[in-house]
Order: structure tokens, then C-alpha cells, then sequence
């Protein structure tokens, strides 16, 4: 007879917030998995009663990686509430800016968040374990300190436009709250370069962006890990040959379902700003694939839920539809009955299903025959999914694979700027709704706003970690995290790192410790002091 056993990892992040992660493990391998945010945020309690414009300050503090994400987000929401008009420039200076905290993002993330997982001694077996620890290792690989100091690079330029970052609060409805010289744009320009020239293509690539940008399939892929010792030697073709010889490939699949929201809205197509108009102006495409089929994405159809939140029971309802949040009793990791409320994350739904958010969805994205001529085309992610499925290791791909074409797209709209055009029209306040959405660097961000009398009624945002990390729904169907653990195989169970190379696969963007405990015997397996 087989024993099931209990395994307590809290929390398994890395950056902010607290993520605790309860799996249960039967014959070595998760057999039920429970995600918990143990965190309470309530910004939209906040948020009501307050000013129409408070989003603009208060909602960049969500987030002390991606502020700027949430801030495009609350602009966008007021835009369409207010009915403003957009100049070209705005819309280009936003972009620039979305792009630029994204790319920062991926370096950090992948040295200091994910790479350093590869340095266990659960790969020590294997013939690249030793080249992957001396660049990869936490603080002491040779490529850890340098991916870190470039990736302050691009929130530079952020702070050219937005005057600092994070917490910048320059995008306004009607436009942004800077007017760049052609210093600036001389000098955003610079540093883009001195971002590619010392990181991008000779540490990262191994070859020039263009040549990277032309891969269009999986075996294409392989080919240029192969085609030059530059590839095959540079920290990304490193990461592949790692990720497919340390077995990356064969866990942490998911739900197989994804969802995106989209970015970057074109300078000439959305310049009288309709929720009904931004999927079309979008030039990184938004929508919904279900596995199977591509369609367009509506912003009804998302749901939440908190049948296994910690909140009081309110049904199954759109944003905003959505009251203030009224929390309930809470408890611990070890006390929670995982069967009723167990987290103080809602459970995000998109036409009644789990979907994965993230870079991964943004990337198949790319490939769907929905997609204008305006928007990115890219079909690797579509192919590789068709070929191997996803896993930890596509999913991890997805997140650095954007770099050169957000470094392209950046180079592009700085020389798109008319330094001699508006950079704002002032709206007028009028009562609305508004809904305004992105891609933040982790996935689908989206602000629902509710104006009456020139103050907020309600003010609602779903993030792209609370799409993963949500517990289960009122069918207590399990959250893609959730999901994606099960049949993971543990190797040790006192040092669960699988666990936290799915978790962090995902990048959620709630952090910290992880503690691992037999939950039977409450007897301490492992700690992680990051």
C-alpha cells in the first residue's frame, strides 16, 4: 500500500508578497496541489470613494516591479471613461515605456529568480551542471552580476519620459506628462544600444538580434543552438541545453490554455480611445487559445471568484459587477481546511475556464491567424507547443525569448517621436465606465474603473499572478499553478526544488522563504534562505 504524504513549502517566491504552496505527495510524485496568497492586498477597498484620477498615484504601489504596468493599465481605463482623445506621441511614449519595464524585467528575473534553481544538487549529475553553476550560481556566477546591472538599462530610459521608476505617475488620461528633446531621444537611443552591445547579443544571443528574430519553428530553434559555437556557448543556448539535458521539459505543463490581454497600442489606431476599438489597435495581440482554437479576446467574459477565498460569498461575477472586498477569518498554512477558504487571492476565470496568463500566452499569441497586419507575427511558440507541449522549460523560453524583438519595437517607436507634436490634450470629467488592460512583464493585467460624480464607485484589477496562483473556483476546479504541479516527481522531499522550479516558472509575484515540513509529524524537512 502506498503512503501519501504531506509536503508544506511556504512560500516558494522570490521578490515580493507571500506565496505558500501545500502539495501532497503519494509515491513521490504531487497528487494534489493547494496555492495560498497569504497576503491580504485591498486596493480596491482603497481605491472607493476616492478621486477619479487616485489610480494614477495608488495603483503603481500594487507592484514594486512592474508599477508602470499598472499605471498604463489606470490610464488607459480613464481614457475610455473619459472619452479622451490620444495624440500619436502618447501613445508611442507609453509603448517605449510598457517595453522598457518588460525587458528590464527579463534579465532580473532570470538570473535572480530562475537560473539559480538549475545550481541544485538535484542536477549535479549531469555533464553542463558545472558550467551552468559557474554562470548561473546566486551572486557568484559570472553571468549573475552582469545580467543584474544591465537590466537597469532599460528602466533608464522609463525614467527619461516618466521621471522615475518605479512608482512613476506621468501616463494621464489624454496623454503622458513629458515632452522629450532630441536629447532625449538621443540618449534613450544610446543606451538601448548599450544594452544589446554588452548584454543582449554578445552574453545573452551569442549572434545580432536580427539573426536570433529569424527562428520560426522549433527545429529552427535547435539548428542555431548548433549552428555557431557562439549560440550553443551563450547563457540562452546554455539555458536550452540545460533545460533539455536537467529534464526541464518533461514537467509543470498546465491547464494548456492561455490568455492575453495584449500591448502597445499603434500611434494611429487608437487615438479616440473605445473599449471596443483596442483589440484591433493592439500591436501585441490580445486573446484566448484554448488548446485547440484562437479567438478574440472580450473583456466580459472574465470572471472571479472566491468560493475558496477569503471573502465573503458574492457569486460568480465580472469586475465590474464586483462589490468591495469584505474579508472573512483567514488562517494559517497548516490549519486551513483546503476544501473550503483557503487563500486571500480571487480565482480569475475567462469564459468560465482556468487560463494560464504569462509571457508563454503572449508568445502562442503571436501565432494566431487573427492577428492584423500592424500586430506581431512570431509562430515559434505555436510550433513548440504542437511539438513538444508546454512545460517548465517553454514556459521559462517564452519569458527571455522577447528581448530582441521588445529591444526592436523600442528602437523603432523612438524614432517614430514628433518632437514637434502633442504630448497631451486635456479631457473633460464626465461620469463612466472605463476598462484599460496590458501585458505587464508576468502577463495579463487589466483595471476595471467606475466613475460617479467625478469619484471612483469602484475600482477592480486582476493581475496575471492571480489568473495562476488562484485557488481553486466554485466548481473547485484548481488553478493553472495548481495544475501544473500535479505529476510533478520529487526526487527529495527534503529538498523539494521541483516545486519551486514550477512555481517560479510561472513567476508570480509573490515572494520570500521557503520552508518545507512532513505535515504528519510537523518535523522541518528543508528551509531556503534566499
Amino acid at each position: 500500500m502506498s503512503t501519501i504524504k504531506e509536503l508544506n513549502i511556504s512560500p516558494v517566491g522570490r521578490v515580493e508578497g507571500d506565496l505558500d504552496v501545500k502539495v501532497y505527495i503519494e509515491d513521490n510524485k504531487v497528487v494534489r496541489a493547494h496555492t495560498m496568497a497569504s497576503m491580504f492586498r485591498g486596493f480596491e477597498k482603497i481605491m472607493r470613494g476616492k478621486d477619479y484620477q487616485a489610480g494614477l498615484i495608488v495603483t503603481p504601489r500594487i507592484c514594486g516591479i512592474c508599477g508602470g504596468s499598472h499605471l498604463y493599465c489606470a490610464s488607459s481605463a480613464l481614457d475610455t471613461a473619459l472619452q479622451t482623445t490620444l495624440p500619436p506621441n502618447a501613445l508611442l511614449i507609453r509603448a517605449i515605456a510598457q517595453a522598457c519595464e518588460t525587458l528590464q524585467s527579463i534579465p532580473r528575473w532570470f538570473y535572480a529568480i530562475f537560473a539559480t534553481d538549475l545550481c541544485n544538487k538535484k542536477f549535479a549529475k549531469y555533464p553542463l551542471y558545472d558550467e551552468v553553476c559557474k554562470r548561473f550560481a546566486l551572486f557568484k556566477g559570472s553571468s549573475f552580476e552582469r545580467g543584474l546591472n544591465i537590466s537597469a538599462k532599460p528602466v533608464e530610459i522609463y525614467a527619461i519620459y516618466g521621471g522615475q521608476w518605479p512608482h512613476s505617475s506621468f501616463m494621464v488620461p489624454g496623454g503622458v506628462m513629458c515632452a522629450p528633446t532630441l536629447t532625449d531621444i538621443t540618449r534613450s537611443i544610446g543606451i538601448l544600444n548599450d544594452f544589446r552591445r554588452n548584454w543582449l547579443e554578445s552574453v545573452w544571443l551569442g549572434c545580432t538580434v536580427d539573426r536570433y528574430r529569424q527562428i520560426q519553428s522549433y527545429d529552427d530553434l535547435m539548428a542555431w543552438v548548433e549552428e555557431k559555437e557562439e549560440h550553443r556557448n551563450s547563457d540562452l543556448g546554455l539555458f536550452i541545453r540545460a533545460s533539455l539535458e536537467f529534464g526541464l521539459d518533461t514537467f509543470g505543463k498546465g491547464i494548456g490554455r492561455f490568455i492575453a490581454t495584449g500591448t502597445y497600442l499603434h500611434k494611429d489606431k487608437y487615438n479616440k480611445p473605445t473599449i471596443e476599438g483596442r483589440n484591433e489597435a493592439l500591436i501585441s495581440p490580445s486573446g484566448f487559445y484554448d488548446g485547440k482554437n484562437y479567438s478574440a479576446f472580450d473583456h466580459m467574459q472574465v470572471t472571479e471568484h472566491v468560493r475558496h477565498s477569503w471573502y465573503e460569498e458574492q457569486g460568480q461575477k465580472h469586475p465590474w459587477d464586483q462589490p468591495a472586498p469584505s474579508p472573512t477569518p483567514s488562517g494559517t498554512l497548516e490549519e486551513t481546511d483546503f476544501s473550503d477558504k483557503y487563500s486571500w487571492s480571487k480565482s480569475p476565470r475567462y469564459t468560465d475556464l482556468t487560463a494560464e496568463a504569462g509571457p508563454l500566452s503572449r508568445c502562442i499569441m503571436y501565432g494566431s491567424p487573427l492577428n492584423g497586419e500592424h500586430q506581431i507575427k512570431d509562430p515559434l511558440f505555436k510550433n513548440i507547443i504542437d511539438e513538444i507541449g508546454p512545460s517548465v522549460f517553454v514556459r521559462s523560453l517564452a519569458r527571455v525569448h522577447e528581448a530582441p524583438m521588445i529591444f526592436d519595437k523600442i528602437h523603432e517607436w523612438l524614432g517614430e517621436i514628433d518632437l514637434d507634436g502633442d504630448f497631451y490634450i486635456k479631457p473633460e470629467l464626465r461620469d463612466g465606465k472605463g476598462f484599460g488592460a496590458t501585458e505587464a512583464a508576468r502577463g495579463f493585467l487589466a483595471h476595471w474603473i467606475d466613475i460617479e460624480d467625478g469619484m471612483i464607485k469602484n475600482y477592480q484589477v486582476v493581475t496575471p499572478t492571480a489568473f495562476n496562483i488562484g485557488p481553486g473556483d466554485s466548481e473547485t476546479v484548481r488553478g493553472p499553478i495548481e495544475d501544473a504541479l500535479i505529476d510533478t516527481d520529487i526526487e527529495d522531499e527534503h529538498d523539494p526544488v521541483e516545486v519551486g522550479i514550477v512555481a517560479r516558472s510561472f513567476d508570480s509575484c509573490l515572494v520570500c522563504t521557503v520552508h518545507a515540513h512532513d505535515n504528519k509529524s510537523d518535523k522541518k524537512l528543508a528551509q531556503f534562505e534566499i
